[in-house]
C-alpha cells in the first residue's frame, strides 16, 4: 500500500493552498480601508491540475536529454500564483476591496477547505482500516 499516493497529495496541497487563500482574503478585508491598496488573489488550481495530470494531456513531450520536462512537476514544487485583482472597482480613495465580496470569497473557501479536510479525514481512515485488517 502507498501511504502517499497522488490522491492524499493532492488533498493536502488542496488544505494547505486554502489555508493560503484565507490569509490573502483576510488581508483584503484587513485592509479595505487602506487608501490605494489593491485587492490581491490566490490561485493555485492551474498548478495543482498540472500536479495531478490524471489523463497525461499537461505534460510535455521530453523527447532529448537538453529538454526539460517543466509540465507536470509533481507536488514537490507547487507555486501559487498571488496577483492584484483585475476586476476591482477602485474607490475614492484608490482602494480596490469590495467587502461583501470578499465575505462570500471567505465563505465559500472555508466550505471547500471543510469538504477537503473531510476526505482526509475519510483517506486516513480507509488507510487504517486497510491496515488493521491485514493484521
Amino acid at each position: 500500500m502507498d501511504v502517499n499516493d497522488k490522491t492524499l497529495q493532492a488533498l493536502q496541497a488542496g488544505i494547505k493552498f486554502r489555508e493560503m487563500r484565507q490569509e490573502v482574503i483576510s488581508s483584503n478585508i484587513a485592509n479595505a480601508d487602506t487608501p490605494g491598496f489593491k485587492s490581491k488573489r490566490l490561485d493555485f488550481e492551474a498548478a495543482l491540475a498540472r500536479a495531478l495530470d490524471v489523463d497525461g494531456n499537461l505534460s510535455m513531450k521530453t523527447e532529448g536529454q537538453e529538454h526539460f520536462n517543466v509540465g507536470s512537476g509533481g507536488f514537490d514544487n507547487l507555486e501559487p500564483e498571488i496577483y492584484e485583482d483585475p476586476n476591482g472597482v477602485v474607490s475614492e480613495n484608490g482602494n480596490t476591496v469590495d467587502r461583501q465580496h470578499e465575505m462570500f470569497k471567505m465563505t465559500e473557501n472555508k466550505v471547500v477547505y471543510d469538504a477537503l479536510v473531510q476526505l482526509m479525514n475519510k483517506k486516513l481512515g480507509l488507510m487504517k482500516y486497510t491496515i488493521n485488517s491485514e493484521r
